[in-house]
């Protein structure tokens, strides 16, 4: 039986500046499974309450429940082999970037070859994905989805996935639209140098507690 609720593949930096920001960012260092000291910064606990639980990644395969029959340690081969034959990716670096009112560290340029491993994990992990309920088909729609969002949520369970896919490594909750300008300085100022070129390198299999936090479960090599 799972101590998780429910799994998810992202990507995480590796130990170093990026990985420190963001855990210190968001007060929550999904890598070693425990609160960490935030910076020091007005209003920055409201600002980053809904991306704490998840801690500082980006997402590629969304969260799921394991299907019936499933078991964990399948899950982890699986993500083993897969990244055994998927090789890495690149991109020009990571910029800073708005997403509608939110912030997030997004790649500069093209965005294929990240979305390439991230199509990956979509597909070849999808027999471990339980179906989604109907609450939470219903959830996702109250957002409102056309055609080909509609037909990705049905198939794949998220509806920002294959050619909808976008990496970002959310920063914030929503902002209100007069605070944008002086939340992204604030964000800028904090952030260490970012990678130039970016290399997503590693995947990482996450799991969420009974706390509704997401923690690292294994990092995996990019070799293939």
């Amino acid at each position: 039986m799972s101590l998780h609720s429910r799994h998810a593949v992202y990507f995480m930096p590796p130990e170093g500046p990026l990985a420190s920001f963001g855990a210190t960012w968001l007060g929550w260092d999904a890598q070693a499974g425990r609160d960490v000291p935030q910076f020091d910064l007005p209003g920055l606990d409201t600002l980053t309450d809904t991306p704490r639980k998840y801690g500082f990644h980006a997402t590629l395969k969304p969260p799921f429940r394991l299907a019936e029959g499933e078991s964990v340690e399948v899950l982890h081969d699986a993500v083993d082999a897969l990244a055994a034959r998927t090789a890495p990716a690149w991109a020009d670096g990571l910029v800073l970037s708005r997403l509608g009112r939110f912030l997030a560290l997004t790649p500069d340029g093209d965005n294929s070859d990240i979305a390439r491993v991230a199509a990956a994990c979509v597909q070849d992990l999808d027999q471990f994905r339980a179906p989604a309920s109907e609450a939470e088909l219903e959830r996702r729609r109250a957002a409102g989805l056309d055609a080909r969002a509609e037909d990705l949520l049905r198939d794949w369970g998220y509806p920002y996935v294959l050619d909808r896919f976008r990496f970002h490594m959310t920063l914030t909750g929503k902002i209100a639209r007069e605070d944008l300008d002086r939340v992204e300085a604030m964000v800028a100022e904090a952030l260490p140098p970012l990678p130039q070129p970016f290399v997503l390198d590693s995947i990482c299999l996450c799991g969420e507690r009974e706390d509704g936090r997401f923690e690292l479960l294994h990092r995996y090599a990019l070799s293939g």
